[in-house]
C-alpha cells in the first residue's frame, strides 16, 4: 500500500495543536448473516485481533468465507473510542479504494450490453468540459483507465489539492474541482506502457458511466447490490447516505506518536465526495458476498471476469493489476482483490483460489501515513494471512 509520506507533516502544520474531536457516536447493531459458530480457527483469529487492539489499533473487523466452513466474522476494539462502543461484525466499514472493484464490475456490464467499448478513446464518452481538462484524451482508452495504464496524474496526490483539503477538512469537493488539479497536466508516460495507480482513472470512469447510464451510482446498485441482495452496502443513494448509525467512527494518528484523534467528520465529508475511486461503505460480510459473486460468475460474463483478471505489468515488469483487481502473492498463495487507505480507515478484500478463501479486514484507523498504530495494522494483516493460509 502506497502512503503519502508528507501528509502527516502537513496535518500537523494545518491543524491546531489541540486534539481534534469529531465524535459521531457509532450505534450498536445486529448481524443478519448466519455465521459458523464452530469455525476451526475462531479462537486463534480472535486472540490475534485482541492483541493488536490492545497494542494501539482502535478497532478491527474481519469476515471470511470458505465452502467448507461457510461464513465467519469477528471484531475487536472499539467502533467509537470516546463512548467505548465495542466494534461489532455488523458495523459498516469504509471501502476506500476497494470501491474501484465495484466500479469496474459495473463498467464491464455496460460493455457486455454493447454500450461501452473498452478500446475506444475516452474522448468519445466524456463531456466536452471534462474532455478539455484531460491531456491526450484521444490517446487514452477506457481499458487504460480500468487497468491504470493511462499515464494520467493522480489528483489525490497533488500537493495543492492535499494542502487545500487539510486547510478546509469539512469542505465538500465536486468532481470538477478534483479534475481541476490535474487539468492540462502532461501524461506521466506513454498510454498503455505500464501500470501506475491513479485515482483520476476511476473518477473518469464514473463520469463516463454517468454519461452512458445517467447515474453511475445507480448502475452500481443495479449491477452489484440488487443481484446479490446486499442490504448493508451503501454508495451515493442519497446525499446523506453516510449517515448510517452503525458506521464506525474514524481515527487518525496525526503526529505518528500513537495518540489517536477522532476525525469522523473529515472522513465522512471526504468519502462522501469521492466517486468511482472511493465512496462505498458496507458490512464485512457484504464485502465477502460481493467478491464471491464476482468470482462465482454471478455479476458478469466469463469474458468480463477474464478481462478483470488479465494482468498488466508494473514498471518493474511484474504482473500487478487487471480491471479493478490487484494480483498479489502471500507466501505460496496468489490472491486477487483490492485494498484501500484513507484519512480515517483502511481495508483489505481478497480471494485466494487455492484455499477457496475470501477475506475482508477493516479498521477504523487512518492508514495513509506512517506511525506505530499504522504499522501495527499492517502487521495484523500479514499475521492474519499467515494464520488463515497456513
Amino acid at each position: 500500500m502506497k502512503r503519502i509520506a508528507w501528509l502527516g507533516g502537513m496535518l500537523a502544520q494545518f491543524w491546531a495543536c489541540s486534539p481534534v474531536d469529531q465524535n459521531m457516536e457509532t450505534a450498536s447493531c445486529q448481524e443478519t448473516t448466519v455465521l459458523n459458530a464452530h469455525y476451526a480457527k475462531a479462537g486463534a483469529v480472535q486472540q490475534l485481533l485482541d492483541r493488536y487492539t490492545r497494542e494501539g489499533v482502535p478497532g478491527v473487523a474481519v469476515a471470511l468465507y470458505t465452502p467448507q466452513e461457510g461464513y465467519w466474522a469477528a471484531a475487536s476494539g472499539y467502533a467509537n473510542l470516546e463512548h467505548r462502543t465495542p466494534m461489532q461484525v455488523c458495523h459498516l466499514q469504509y471501502s476506500q479504494s476497494i470501491a474501484k472493484t465495484y466500479t469496474a464490475t459495473a463498467l464491464l456490464k455496460l460493455a457486455e450490453k454493447g454500450q461501452l467499448r473498452l478500446d475506444a478513446p475516452i474522448s468519445q464518452y466524456l463531456p466536452t468540459t471534462v474532455r478539455a481538462r484531460i491531456a491526450d484524451a484521444d490517446r487514452i482508452t477506457v481499458r487504460m483507465l480500468l487497468n491504470h495504464t493511462s499515464g494520467l496524474p493522480n489528483y489525490s496526490l497533488d500537493i495543492d489539492y492535499v494542502s487545500f483539503l487539510l486547510q478546509h477538512p469539512l469542505r465538500p469537493f465536486t468532481s470538477d474541482e478534483y479534475l481541476a488539479y490535474i487539468s492540462g497536466e502532461p501524461l506521466l508516460f506513454e498510454p498503455g506502457s505500464y501500470f501506475s495507480y491513479s485515482d483520476t482513472n476511476y473518477l473518469l470512469l464514473a463520469l463516463i458511466a454517468d454519461g452512458i447510464h445517467g447515474d453511475h451510482a445507480r448502475l452500481i446498485r443495479e449491477s452489484v447490490f440488487v443481484p446479490l441482495g446486499l442490504q448493508q452496502t451503501f454508495y451515493h443513494d442519497s446525499p446523506a447516505y453516510l449517515a448510517q448509525p452503525n458506521l464506525v467512527d474514524s481515527y487518525f494518528d496525526r503526529f505518528g506518536n500513537g495518540e489517536l484523534e477522532n476525525v469522523t467528520q473529515m472522513q465522512r465529508t471526504n468519502v462522501g465526495c469521492l466517486k468511482g475511486d472511493d465512496g462505498l461503505i458496507a458490512s464485512p460480510t457484504d464485502y465477502i458476498k460481493f467478491l464471491r459473486g464476482l468470482f462465482e460468475g454471478r455479476l458478469g460474463s466469463p469474458e468480463s471476469l477474464t478481462e478483470m483478471t488479465t494482468w498488466v505489468k508494473d514498471k518493474a515488469g511484474s504482473p500487478a493489476y487487471g480491471m479493478g483487481l490487484y494480483t498479489q502473492v502471500h507466501g505460496q498463495y496468489r490472491g486477487y482483490g483490492h485494498g484501500g487507505a484513507g484519512i480515517g480507515a483502511g481495508a483489505t478484500l481478497y480471494y485466494f483460489p487455492d484455499k477457496q478463501l475470501y477475506l475482508f479486514i477493516g479498521t477504523n484507523l487512518g492508514t495513509l501515513t506512517d506511525g506505530p498504530a499504522v504499522r501495527k495494522a499492517d502487521q495484523l494483516k500479514e499475521e492474519m494471512l499467515d494464520l488463515l493460509l497456513n
